[in-house]
C-alpha cells in the first residue's frame, strides 16, 4: 500500500505565495509525527536539522532553509516552522481511517524559489521512507525506519537458543 499526494492549490498575494498540499500516508499518525517533528525524521526525507526545540516558540534551524522559530506546536498534530529565507512550513496531521494519516501541508514563502513539484518529490520521499519493509513472503517485517533487534556480543540473546531453558 502506498500513499498519495493530491492536486495542490497555490495562491499569490503580492510577492507572497501560499502552497497547500494534501498527502495521504498509510501509516499511523505517531509515525508521521516523528517524521515531521524530530531532527531524525525531517533529516530522513526533507533536510538536516541542526537545532529543534520541540515547543511553541522554540528555536529551529533547518540546514537548507535557515533559522527561525516554531510558530505552532500541538504534539502529535501540528508542527509549524517559520524560518528566515524559507518562510512558514506547516504540517497538520489528522487520522485517516484505522491505519492512515492525512497530512495537510502549507508553505507560505516569498519569491519564486519553491514549487509544487519540489514538494511533491519531497513527499514521495517521505512516503517511501515510511513504507514498511516487506519480507520475502510479502509480510511487514519491521516498523518503518527500524532494524530488527539483534543480539550484541557479550549480551544475553533476546530469544532462547535451541535447548536453552527459559
Amino acid at each position: 500500500m502506498s500513499g498519495s499526494i493530491e492536486q495542490g492549490t497555490s495562491q499569490t498575494h503580492g510577492n507572497t505565495h501560499i502552497l497547500h498540499l494534501l498527502v495521504r500516508i498509510p501509516r499511523h499518525m505517531e509515525d508521521v509525527w516523528a517524521a515531521v517533528a524530530t531532527p531524525e525524521g525531517l533529516g530522513g526525507w526533507f533536510t538536516a536539522v541542526d537545532v529543534l526545540e520541540p515547543r511553541l516558540d522554540g528555536l529551529v534551524t533547518l540546514r537548507d532553509l535557515g533559522t527561525g522559530r516554531i510558530t505552532a506546536w500541538d504534539v502529535d498534530r501540528v508542527a509549524e516552522y517559520t524560518v528566515e529565507g524559507g518562510g512558514r512550513i506547516r504540517f497538520h496531521l489528522e487520522r485517516d481511517g484505522d491505519k492512515g494519516c492525512l497530512l495537510r501541508f502549507t508553505h507560505e514563502f516569498q519569491g519564486e524559489e519553491e514549487s509544487e513539484s519540489g514538494w511533491r518529490a519531497r513527499f514521495e520521499q517521505l512516503i517511501a521512507v515510511l513504507e514498511p519493509a516487506q519480507d520475502l513472503s510479502g509480510q511487514e517485517s519491521a516498523q518503518a525506519g527500524q532494524e530488527p533487534a539483534q543480539d550484541l556480543p557479550g549480551q544475553e540473546p533476546s530469544e532462547p537458543l535451541p535447548g536453552q531453558f527459559t
